[in-house]
């Protein structure tokens, strides 16, 4: 494609995806097509010569719209959110028109020096201890996702407590592993890549607001170690996937630094413990990008005892994906773990000491300039400008709370303390298991309904309709008319169960539960 043709296209592109943005509200938010339908439609072999760009187009309309979520919709409200801005997608773009391979700082220096000060700028930003600044031992590096850095965290914490053992001779098995059983999926994933194994993760019981118990954590660590294990990393959450906990991050470090608070039955007793070295991660994901504004980092209380964080701005900070934001405290830790140096990636910049040589902080040797998407991002809003929209989505999820507090037809199942609303149908007949398969109909009519898109999960034994606010487009009238859906589908739901329950002669629902 010569230059001119690129640039005329590019144009009509660029028309394409404003297009887009500006009717994704208008679009069924959940793909309607059925598996393997988009497959049935396409040729089974290649091209045997090329096609025109308008004809590729065309197939993108017709071919792949249809089978896509629209996760860019203001009405989408599942999962968490992967939201984007036009800033963003100009830094994608530009990154691609590059194709920077940001490998070593020698590849081009520009991509190296430029993540690093934006990282710092958002360990500013989100009031980071700063110890995770490159101005000191540590540093931040932006990653794929937080699936990458709990990995790359655990894989230092994992050298650390073996002395590099484990790079040298394979993986010692008696390694331990503790997260709460709220905590992300990609906890047991990594366990499972590193080599420790599933049998070595333990799972630590939450409270009632579905945060790690201390004293649990403590007990456990303890009848390990009795039993010739070594705890050598601990995954703490700062707002679960499921409900948007919050791990007391001062209790753990404490547990972690060998030192913890006890409480007698007449006094506190502050009791001292040999040090455990327990590496210990933060998984704020999500909800670090709301630390952006002051009055919600007391969250991450205790967050000096941390040895690495990661949070995602491709989750809600206007920020397509990827992007994770990775801090470690000390990066010599996360390099003697992960640094391989061939002769051909040997040179003078790297043999000085002098550079970050990012390929040593991550899985892949690899790497996209993905800084650049970011730095357009904050330079476009501004502190301030990312500030009124974190708390415009969070006092949405509040009002939308607080409709569901007040209605006699639905409540609440956890805490609120952001953006995520996680809620059901009562169904104040029906046993838990009534209930449950109700609740699970309704988010799968709503969900078809094109109307809108949310998730679920389980809590105390309760399905749960996740509600999530953080879109980049999602105004008030996107949560009203949510609700008023949500609203009107239960009660059609309804009225189907009792007139079902009629026709089988007016038995009532079990109260099992």
């Amino acid at each position: 494609m010569p230059p001119e043709e690129f640039r005329r296209w590019a144009r009509i592109a660029a028309d394409w995806i404003a297009d887009y943005h500006s009717k994704v509200g208008s679009l069924p938010v959940m793909s309607q097509i059925k598996p393997g339908e988009l497959r049935a439609s396409l040729p089974p072999k290649a091209p045997e010569h090329g096609e025109t760009f308008k004809a590729v187009l065309e197939d993108l309309d017709k071919l792949i719209m249809p089978g896509l979520t629209h996760w860019q919709s203001p009405n989408f409200f599942g999962y968490f959110p992967c939201n984007n801005s036009f800033p963003s997608i100009l830094g994608e773009i530009l990154s691609a028109g590059l194709g920077v391979q940001g490998m070593l700082w020698a590849t081009s220096p520009a991509c190296t020096e430029l993540e690093a000060h934006v990282l710092d700028w958002m360990a500013e930003m989100m009031g980071l201890p700063a110890k995770f600044k490159s101005s000191g031992k540590g540093g931040g590096v932006i990653q794929d996702s937080a699936s990458s850095a709990v990995l790359c965290a655990l894989l230092s914490a994992r050298e650390r407590a073996t002395n590099l053992a484990s790079n040298e001779r394979g993986c010692d098995r008696s390694l331990t592993v503790y997260a709460s059983n709220q905590a992300h999926s990609s906890v047991e994933k990594a366990v499972k890549i590193a080599g420790i194994g599933k049998q070595n993760l333990r799972l630590i019981e939450t409270d009632e607001r579905f945060a790690m118990r201390p004293e649990a954590l403590a007990t456990q660590i303890t009848k390990d170690r009795k039993a010739g294990l070594t705890p050598c990393f601990v995954c703490a959450t700062t707002g679960t996937t499921s409900s948007n906990g919050f791990d007391p991050l001062s209790e753990i470090g404490r547990i972690c630094r060998g030192r913890r608070e006890e409480s007698a039955r007449r006094k506190r007793v502050r009791k001292r413990t040999p040090h455990l070295g327990i590496w210990l991660h933060v998984d704020a994901a999500m909800s670090g990008t709301a630390t952006i504004c002051p009055e919600f980092r007391h969250f991450q209380k205790g967050l000096e005892f941390a040895d690495s964080y990661a949070s995602n701005p491709h989750k809600w900070m206007f920020t397509n994906f990827d992007c994770d934001c990775f801090y470690v405290a000390d990066r010599a830790s996360l390099i003697r773990a992960l640094s391989v140096l061939p002769e051909y990636l040997r040179n003078q910049a790297t043999e000085s000491g002098s550079v970050i040589d990012y390929r040593d902080w991550q899985i892949p040797l690899g790497r996209r300039f993905r800084a650049l998407k970011l730095w357009f991002v904050i330079r476009h809003y501004g502190v301030e400008g990312l500030k009124h929209h974190i708390r415009r989505h969070v006092a949405l999820a509040q009002e939308f709370a607080d409709w569901v507090g007040l209605s006699d037809e639905f409540e609440l199942l956890a805490p609120v303390p952001l953006n995520l609303v996680c809620f059901a149908a009562k169904a104040p007949r029906a046993g838990r298991r009534a209930r449950n398969e109700f609740n699970a109909q309704l988010l799968d009519r709503l969900n078809k309904s094109g109307k809108l898109f949310l998730t679920h999960t389980i809590l105390n034994g309760c399905y749960a309709l996740r509600f999530c606010i953080g879109q980049t487009y999602t105004e008030r009238e996107h949560v009203d008319e949510a609700w008023r859906v949500i609203r009107n589908v239960a009660r059609e739901l309804g009225e189907e169960k009792g007139a079902q329950a009629r026709r089988f002669g007016g038995r009532k629902i079990s109260q099992e539960n």
